[in-house]
């Protein structure tokens, strides 16, 4: 006898984010794994220039949004119906933040996105730039 999965159920808070963000990560949600915190990083630039090359001039955001939403089920891994996630995919060019984190200290910084070279590259200069930053601090520490 199999598992059913079941999906999470969308509340009204999920459709006041669609429509009514609040903050930086309600707002460009949409991308993926996105900063919680408002303070300003160069990981919160990443995002704005990934938005700037995802989402079509036409399309509102908040329709990307929905699409995240009704599509994907807010999620980088399931999706609830095919035909809007397909939608969103095309629309938004399978660019997408899958994760970021620090590892083993605490200014190694990795970034794991998909989106044109020049993203990516920016991506890599922001984990060069915060490894950087981070190995001169500890030595001056020292």
């Amino acid at each position: 006898m199999k598992n059913k999965v079941y999906l999470q159920k969308i509340t009204l808070k999920d459709i006041r984010i669609i429509f009514f963000p609040k903050n930086f990560y309600e707002k460009y949600s949409y991308l993926g794994s996105v900063p919680y915190k408002d303070e300003k990083t160069m990981l919160h630039a990443l995002v704005i220039a990934m938005d700037h090359e995802a989402k079509p001039k036409w399309c509102p955001r908040w329709f990307l949004r929905f699409l995240y939403l009704f599509g994907n089920d807010n999620s980088i891994v399931r999706v609830r119906n095919f035909t809007l996630h397909r939608l969103f995919q095309k629309l938004t060019k399978g660019i997408r933040i899958w994760d970021y984190k620090t590892k083993w200290t605490d200014y190694d910084l990795r970034i794991s996105v998909s989106a044109p070279k020049y993203l990516f590259d920016l991506s890599q200069a922001i984990e060069l730039y915060t490894y950087t930053e981070g190995e001169r601090k500890e030595k001056e520490e020292l």
